[in-house]
């Protein structure tokens, strides 16, 4: 009986993470959208060709609070929190890394 009782718990628990992973994935597909008319729009000493992958650095280094508050700004438009938040995550020593990590295989480095 607790055998039986595990397995569905299981069951139901990687049916939760699998719906959890899709929502994750839409949020942070809005995010990248809007990280990505931040850049253009209000990082102009971002070069053109370093857009993605700056997109891509901020996407993978922001939290779920910030993927949240990213892709409410898909829904709202960009505002001043969205410029913030996009500026804190520039900031970090993991993106900065990431940053010029991309800029060499870019071959801008």
């Amino acid at each position: 009986m607790r055998l039986t009782a595990l397995a569905l718990c299981a069951v139901a628990l990687a049916g939760c993470t699998e719906v959890q992973q899709a929502v994750d994935n839409t949020a942070r597909q809005g995010a990248k959208g809007v990280v990505t008319e931040t850049l253009a729009t209000r990082f102009l000493q971002v070069p053109k060709e370093l857009i993605t992958p700056f997109t891509d650095c901020i996407i993978d280094n922001s939290s779920a609070v910030e993927i949240r508050d990213f892709a409410r700004a898909a829904v709202v438009g960009v505002d001043e929190q969205t410029v913030t938040t996009v500026r804190a995550v520039l900031s970090r020593p993991e993106t900065v890394q990431c940053l010029q990590t991309r800029a060499l295989n870019a071959g801008l480095g």
